[in-house]
């Protein structure tokens, strides 16, 4: 099965203008795609940054030319409100002559909690995710002026003055099946972090079938594996919890405490770690085979990009084409 090679712009741990460099590198040596986090907050201290997302994607789409980028995931319900979501979108659509989709999420209370507004229950969230994104979608159709009264939010006679040729996409991440019928209702693409066959068989079943479905896999590069090893303990211990654990806890300390029993073979049994190619194409075969047609790889050290770009233009770029046939 054919499945697209993606790049990760991690803003947690680079800063705006080597994020921008990256990306840019990525794009010379081939990658077909590339996502952005979009955090207020690190998950952990010694990942050490996190810069504005949209700022960064203008600078990276005006650094580029080809290589599409997505959101992955923006919160439409707390930091920012859904109309700003929806023109933040369409204007990055504009600069990046349509290479741009907007990836949605029901949001972590790491990034959320800092404008004070509380973090409601699942069920709460939902709600005003659905409501969100129907006015995102709405403000996209660009017809007239959008009013909107729901339970949660108001909007009042807003519109879209810069509109782009191509429709922006919405993608809505997924981990379980009220949010796959969420997104095969109101959704053009699935986002999951999670190899799970099912999740594209309840997206599938709520209205999804036919459309992309794109993952996401951390991976430790490294010479030196028992370096990559300890790299991926120090930044990505926190990785297994699974997303109802981690949309919970409040802040970096809250990850640090909850992963202080995580060695680090712990870690390196779950992420590939070191210069074993045929380990990653082995981790994304599980994506390949639930039926995603897209997997971004998430390179673990801000500091570490360089060197693993030139491994992935020398060997893991011709292993995955003859893997995944992308």
């Amino acid at each position: 099965m054919a499945m697209q090679l993606g790049y990760t712009m991690m803003t947690e741990q680079a800063g705006p203008k080597d994020l921008v460099r990256h990306v840019v590198g990525a794009e010379e040596v081939g990658f077909d795609f590339a996502v952005s986090s979009d955090h207020y907050f690190p998950w952990l201290d010694e990942m050490g940054h996190s810069p504005n997302a949209w700022v960064t994607l203008g600078a990276a789409a005006q650094a580029t030319s080809r290589i599409p980028f997505m959101t992955y995931v923006t919160c439409p319900t707390f930091r920012y409100h859904p109309a700003v979501v929806a023109q933040q979108a369409a204007t990055l659509q504009i600069l990046s002559e349509g290479r741009f989709t907007l990836g949605l999420g029901a949001g972590e209370n790491l990034n959320e909690h800092v404008v004070g507004g509380g973090w409601p229950a699942a069920d709460v969230r939902h709600e005003m995710f659905v409501e969100a994104i129907q006015i995102i979608r709405d403000l996209f159709d660009g017809e007239g002026y959008t009013n909107f009264r729901g339970e949660h939010f108001d909007v009042e006679s807003a519109k879209l003055w810069d509109l782009p040729d191509k429709r922006v996409p919405i993608g809505i991440a997924v981990s379980g099946k009220q949010s796959c019928a969420i997104a095969g209702e109101l959704g053009d693409v699935m986002i999951a972090v999670e190899p799970k066959p099912e999740l594209g068989e309840y997206f599938d079943a709520a209205g999804g079938a036919g459309k992309p479905r794109v993952g996401q896999m951390p991976i430790s590069f490294g010479t030196d594996k028992d370096a990559a090893v300890q790299r991926a303990h120090s930044l990505f211990r926190w990785f297994g919890f699974g997303w109802k654990v981690n949309a919970e806890l409040p802040g970096p300390s809250a990850f640090d405490a909850a992963a202080q029993f995580v060695t680090p073979d712990d870690v390196a049994s779950s992420i590939p770690c070191g210069s074993d190619v045929e380990a990653v194409i082995e981790g994304a075969r599980e994506f390949a085979d639930a039926g995603f047609t897209h997997l971004a790889l998430v390179q673990i050290g801000g500091d570490q990009q360089e060197p693993y770009l030139e491994w992935a233009r020398n060997e893991l770029m011709p292993a995955w084409r003859e893997a995944f046939g992308s």
